[in-house]
């Protein structure tokens, strides 16, 4: 069913830092493309002027990405500047008046979850959110009981299909590239299943700690920052069924699918970790426990994946800056020829970040009159380029109605449900020293599934190849 254009674009938080670093730039190159035609109000709580709210944009556009003088003339021109308190019903009076004639304007919540509840009652009280839009950022709760009373604050007051949980990992063209180079060719499903595939894991590095963001981290840690939607996300691409059509429902509820088969993680299927100096970050608790690691185990119950086991790893301070994913398929029955050292004879390595390589492993025969070989990667495709930034992306199809890329209520609390029984402090977190791949004890997960993937950054191709 078409639905309308958005005409109006309200982002509360305008002064903030998801602001600064993301919308500002998302918005000029939307501006840039024709896609951006329409009042775009920012409101905050800063005492500002629209003057301070366009050198705040012009500033941000400076340090992320540059300026585009025609594009940031357009979109100046189009800026308004609403100061207000979020729980002060003048402030969603004025933001009434400022919408004009506009039908269906798009709310963007770049703000603390905590006030989401005021803003979206604020925005019902006074007609704002009356054939509108509303974008909500992650975390999405903090556990499966506070996503489900989330869900019905915001289902008191949007419909379903006009709340758009953004999650800026499925607008990267490196997961998108995943999705479509999964069901776009034929060789692939096969094989995609127990009897060749032998185990799945993703990892997710970073070589830097919270950077300043203690205080945030601290109320988070890993499963809640990026295993929960980013790592999940993923999982589900990778392991979802095809689609029966390219339709938003359609790619969601085969999400929906995957995550009710996974069964609810149990101690024995988690390790956590905390980096060595951790605790003397600014914001952090004296004897705060949260995670900057987490490896996990997980299994489907599906016909398709029966006994195969799923690895997440992602955790802070790790040797490289890096998403990648290994596919380990099954060993040949029988070696007829040299035996290949531990691990898998063939595999698909898919990294998502910092570039993009799709390649197969498999084994060619080393020079000589013996028949022994030695491993090869087969690379299908490598680039280094990202076509369009995610909230561009993200935004732009928000703006168009477009869902397919925004995750839905049910495949939320299912994730949720999943997690659930692992949250807190029912395992340990163990010590380990910044620049390693985590705790050792994290390796005695993955025994006998060929040991973890430590990805390495390759040198850029030079001329795209």
């Amino acid at each position: 069913m078409p639905t309308a254009k958005s005409d109006a674009f309200v982002f509360f938080g305008a002064t903030g830092d998801l602001a600064y670093k993301q919308i500002f730039p998302a918005l000029q190159a939307l501006t840039r493309d024709g896609k951006l035609d329409m009042p775009v109000i920012g409101i905050a709580r800063s005492g500002w002027k629209v003057a301070q709210l366009r050198k705040r944009a012009e500033d941000s556009l400076r340090e992320h990405g540059g300026v585009d003088k025609a594009a940031f003339a357009k979109l100046s021109g189009q800026m308004q500047y609403l100061d207000g308190d979020y729980n002060d019903a003048q402030t969603y009076d004025k933001l009434r008046k400022a919408l004009g004639d506009a039908q269906h304007p798009l709310h963007y919540l770049a703000i603390p979850p905590s006030m989401f509840v005021p803003v979206v009652k604020g925005l019902a009280a006074s007609g704002c959110s009356q054939g509108a839009r509303v974008i909500v950022e992650k975390p999405f709760g903090r556990d499966l009981k506070s996503a489900q009373a989330l869900n019905r604050t915001l289902h008191r007051f949007f419909r379903e299909h006009d709340i758009f949980r953004i999650d800026h990992y499925l607008g990267k063209e490196p997961v998108q590239n995943l999705l479509y180079f999964r069901f776009a060719n034929a060789f692939l499903e096969p094989i995609w299943n127990r009897d060749n595939i032998a185990s799945m894991q993703i990892t997710m590095a970073e070589n830097f700690g919270v950077q300043g963001r203690g205080k945030f981290y601290d109320e988070v840690g890993a499963l809640r920052d990026v295993v929960q939607n980013h790592m999940f996300q993923v999982l589900a691409l990778l392991a979802m069924d095809p689609p029966a059509n390219r339709s938003a429902d359609a790619m969601r509820d085969e999400k929906l699918r995957l995550f009710r088969s996974m069964r609810p993680l149990q101690p024995g299927d988690i390790v956590r970790g905390q980096f060595d100096g951790y605790l003397k970050e600014a914001g952090v608790a004296k004897k705060s426990t949260v995670e900057t690691f987490a490896a996990l185990r997980i299994h489907m119950d599906t016909w398709r994946w029966a006994g195969v086991p799923f690895f997440i790893r992602a955790g802070k301070q790790l040797p490289v800056k890096c998403t990648e994913v290994l596919v380990r398929l099954k060993n040949p029955p029988q070696q007829v020829f040299d035996s290949p050292d531990q691990g898998a004879v063939n595999f698909f390595r898919f990294r998502l970040s910092p570039n993009v390589v799709i390649s197969l492993g498999a084994r060619v025969k080393a020079p000589g009159e013996a028949m022994k070989g030695h491993p090869v990667e087969l690379v299908a495709h490598r680039d280094v380029r990202e076509a369009m930034a995610p909230y561009e992306r993200l935004l732009g199809d928000a703006i168009d109605g477009d869902s397919a890329l925004f995750t839905r209520d049910d495949c939320v609390e299912e994730a949720w449900r999943v997690l659930d029984p692992i949250l807190g402090d029912k395992v340990p977190a163990h010590k380990y020293k910044p620049g390693s791949w985590g705790p050792k004890e994290a390796n005695a997960l993955i025994d006998g599934a060929g040991g973890w993937n430590d990805p390495r950054i390759e040198p850029a191709p030079k001329d795209g190849k």
